[in-house]
């Protein structure tokens, strides 16, 4: 079988190239953004034309938390919907047999019944704080259903919930909340453990995923003969509150601080918990408890240094 994983830099596709190698698959094809810019449509064409993989896995995108999503609401709308549409459209026209699209848990409605199930997908407003990725997001999940329907074909969305783990991104301007505070804790603890600050309320409830845990249900969703459904959530099954999540990845960096909260700063969504057991019906579970998870992500946060940023697009 021959696989492209488009991002596999980033941290879900490195994860997936990863799981794919263990579970003994050779032919796995992969560019850098040098080598196939995604944003250009004949480009990929072309690219999907010449390699004509049998599977197609879209962990590309642009990716961030609250401040990027804020103070770029263009490029996150625009830039994830090009890349998304170009990847499909190349499949369909060149017959690629499977797509499997990589979305977030920010597609459903903020203030969705929990845990969130599948058919919440816009049923209410979405978190303003990241609505122009959710759309587009929300729009390759549209793509496959209705590829699925007109076309019969095997394409279909995972949903993961908040990831985390190797390669994540830890620049403090565009990291999502775990590796935002583990990069912060990190630093207070060198600067003799000045106190951390940090947004909102420290209420909300969250839930996490270790991505070799995603990548693991990404080849189990592959190697199905046909899945069943167009979308399926991939979520740990528990959540917890930004400040019990602030005080585990303290007591793991070992910072001796203090945290205040800045309740100036947006909390988003005050709850969000994936209903997951669609997916988990079919034979999938995680593996990877958060507090073993989030100790391995921060041993290879110091093996690898502090400024690592990676893009997942590329």
């Amino acid at each position: 079988m021959k696989i492209y994983v488009a991002g596999h830099r980033g941290m879900a596709g490195s994860a997936t190239v990863r799981s794919l190698n263990k579970s003994g698959y050779s032919e796995i094809i992969s560019t850098t953004r040098t080598e196939l810019d995604l944003m250009n449509q004949e480009a990929v064409k072309s690219f999907i034309r010449e390699q004509k993989p049998d599977v197609i896995i879209i962990a590309a995108a642009k990716v961030g938390g609250i401040l990027a999503n804020n103070d770029f609401p263009y490029e996150f709308l625009m830039e994830n919907l090009i890349i998304e549409t170009n990847l499909i459209q190349a499949a369909v026209e060149n017959n690629i047999e499977k797509v499997i699209f990589l979305g977030s848990s920010c597609i459903y409605p903020k203030f969705a019944n929990q845990p969130i199930r599948e058919d919440s997908l816009l049923t209410g407003p979405l978190e303003p704080t990241n609505e122009w990725y959710a759309i587009a997001k929300i729009a390759g999940v549209k793509l496959c259903q209705s590829l699925r329907k007109e076309y019969g074909k095997n394409y279909f969305s995972l949903m993961p919930t908040n990831l985390y783990g190797p390669f994540d991104n830890f620049d403090l301007k565009t990291s999502h909340v775990l590796p935002a505070m583990m990069r912060k804790f990190h630093d207070a603890k060198l600067s003799g453990n000045t106190p951390v600050t940090l947004w909102g309320s420290g209420t909300p409830l969250r839930e996490f995923l270790h991505v070799d845990d995603l990548a693991d249900a990404i080849v189990f969703a592959m190697q199905a003969e046909h899945l069943d459904d167009y979308l399926y959530n991939v979520g740990y099954g528990s959540d917890l509150t930004i400040k019990e999540l602030a005080k585990t990845i303290q007591k793991t960096v070992g910072h001796e601080g203090e945290i205040i909260w800045d309740s100036t700063k947006p909390d988003g969504t005050p709850k969000k918990l994936m209903d997951s057991s669609k997916f988990r019906s079919l034979g999938w579970s995680p593996k990877i408890d958060l507090e073993e998870g989030i100790a391995s992500t921060y041993r290879w946060f110091l093996e690898n240094g502090n400024s690592v940023k990676l893009e997942a697009r590329s």
